[in-house]
């Protein structure tokens, strides 16, 4: 059933016209509402309400799982609140997400909170190796991305995630070169990568999460690189070399150029020249 959801939240995501795409999705007594683009739109959660306050088809309880509440697009969430206000005595709404902080006060307010712990690193592996068949650095690597979450680790592609990494390694190799023999700094990979990372606005975020996955492994690797806290341990070897040449400060300054990104993704501002005028302000800067 959470398959044939998801396989349905896919297709709807193909779909451009905005009222089409929430056509008949909340339809049964299980149904996971998750983002259609950026955010869970307006009209899933006026769906939603619409149907909330019937009776179950077939089941004592109607449940709506609401994945990566979060996302909520602002306009939906007073129609959401009013919802919880005063909830169906036969629905049930789970508001799933990463951070409760994310959420408005208010919503929190209204909702019991019920922490999951994260799941073993060892269960992970297993997972990975029987549903996707992964190597063991594959393995290993997902699931130190996972970081304890099982629809993580089913989602975890690690060709894709290589992928979608390779324009940070690049944007730090660019910039860590400053203070390493050799040739000079390459300001066309800076240039090339600080574009690579801006260029996928539908998914920032994740390219963000990336991004602060490798800022904490080059702060780990100033203690001992070899410890259990990397993410990306198939880098193990490169991470103290670029954090001893970033040094703290500029490993600070980058922490500072993903907050001020993350910030700035809610404007809808293209953060290309954010980073760019970060990779060359770290280029040129003081040894």
């Amino acid at each position: 059933m959470f398959a044939a959801a998801h396989e349905d939240v896919e297709r709807r995501r193909e779909i451009k016209e905005a009222v089409r795409r929430v056509e008949g999705l909340v339809s049964f007594d299980l149904q996971i509402v998750e983002p259609l683009t950026r955010y869970i739109l307006t009209e899933q959660i006026r769906q939603l309400r619409a149907v909330a306050y019937t009776r179950p088809f077939e089941f004592p309880r109607r449940v709506f799982i609401l994945d990566d509440a979060h996302t909520i697009h602002w306009q939906a969430v007073d129609l959401l609140l009013k919802v919880l206000e005063e909830p169906p005595e036969t629905t049930t709404f789970v508001l799933a997400c990463p951070n409760a902080y994310e959420l408005r006060s208010t919503i929190r307010s209204r909702c019991l909170r019920i922490p999951f712990q994260p799941v073993g690193e060892a269960v992970i592996k297993e997972l990975l190796a029987r549903e996707k068949h992964l190597t063991g650095a594959q393995q290993a690597l997902g699931a130190r991305v996972a970081g304890g979450s099982v629809g993580r680790a089913q989602a975890f592609d690690p060709a894709e995630y290589t992928r979608r990494r390779q324009p940070w390694i690049n944007f730090i190799e660019a910039i860590a070169r400053r203070g390493a023999p050799g040739p000079a700094p390459d300001c066309r990979l800076l240039l090339d990568s600080a574009r690579a990372l801006a260029e996928n606005r539908e998914d920032f975020e994740e390219t963000l999460k990336i991004g602060y996955s490798l800022l904490a492994d080059l702060l780990q690797a100033f203690g001992d690189p070899a410890a259990g806290a990397l993410v990306n341990v198939d880098l193990q070897a490169s991470l103290p070399g670029w954090a001893a040449r970033l040094k703290l400060a500029g490993i600070e300054k980058l922490k500072a150029g993903l907050d001020q990104a993350y910030r700035l993704q809610t404007r809808n501002v293209n953060p290309q020249l954010g980073f760019e005028a970060l990779g060359i302000e770290l280029m040129s800067g003081p040894e």
